[in-house]
């Protein structure tokens, strides 16, 4: 479903990851957990064309692309296979929740006003805030506008939803309802590639957790083998200092 093959990523001398492999099949839950600064993040931005790697090509059902040389054509298509929720919601403070989810529809995959709108009431009843849809974002509780960050991911039908630590900017009275609908996309075959400091969510959710420090995969595998049985040192380091060890 979704092939990275030797990724990097440099920002001038600085390397902040390089030679990522990474193979998700479709509906996999794939979580990166990891010290802050490591480039979890970064990956993702690179995915998403959010910033361009420096080496490697990716393939997401189907369409392939050489990263560094990659057209605007080429990065509109693995746009429109992926969605990003951002860690800041990143909602336009000028539309209203309904508006916001159906931009995307619109902008991206060029359907009428009137049939986005549509489509956006139904996400937002879907996700649990069918009466906000002519509420602003800063009417919102935090958790309520992060739902509608995901909500706008949601409707665009994305092979892959890349999460960039989607509770990170939220009090933690807001966090659970957060998780709760990332929960309810896992039931639903949803492919997902989450970057998260939310230990217990990698271990509920998720069918593959990857630790990544110092710009690399260190290693991987079942929540299970990640949680209860690490071997390298630098992760069980890490688990030590979130109180899993």
């Amino acid at each position: 479903m979704i092939e990275l093959h030797n990724l990097s990523k440099r920002f001038g001398d600085n390397t902040i990851f390089s030679g990522i492999d990474l193979s998700i099949s479709q509906g996999e839950i794939v979580v990166i957990i990891g010290p802050s600064g490591t480039g979890k993040s970064t990956l993702l931005r690179c995915i998403n064309f959010l910033e361009t790697a420096n080496t490697g090509h990716l393939t997401i059902d189907g369409i392939h692309v050489e990263t560094p040389v990659a057209t605007k054509k080429e990065i509109l298509a693995i746009r429109r296979k992926t969605g990003f929720v951002f860690q800041n919601y990143a909602l336009f403070a000028h539309m209203t929740t309904r508006q916001n989810i159906a931009e995307g529809l619109i902008t991206v995959k060029g359907w009428q006003k009137q049939a986005a709108n549509d489509k956006a009431q139904q996400i937002l009843d879907d996700i649990g805030l069918g009466d906000k849809g002519d509420s602003y974002p800063a009417a919102l509780s935090g958790g309520q506008q992060q739902r509608v960050g995901i909500g706008r991911a949601m409707a665009l039908e994305a092979e892959l939803l890349l999460f960039d630590e989607p509770t990170s900017a939220l009090d933690p009275e807001w966090v659970g309802e957060v998780l709760n609908l990332m929960k309810m996309l896992a039931t639903r075959n949803q492919t997902m590639l989450v970057v998260t400091h939310e230990m217990q969510f990698a271990r509920e959710v998720a069918d593959r957790v990857i630790f990544m420090a110092d710009g690399e995969f260190v290693e991987q595998g079942s929540p299970e083998a990640i949680f209860a049985n690490p071997q390298d040192p630098r992760l069980k380091k890490f688990l030590r200092q979130v109180g899993i060890q």
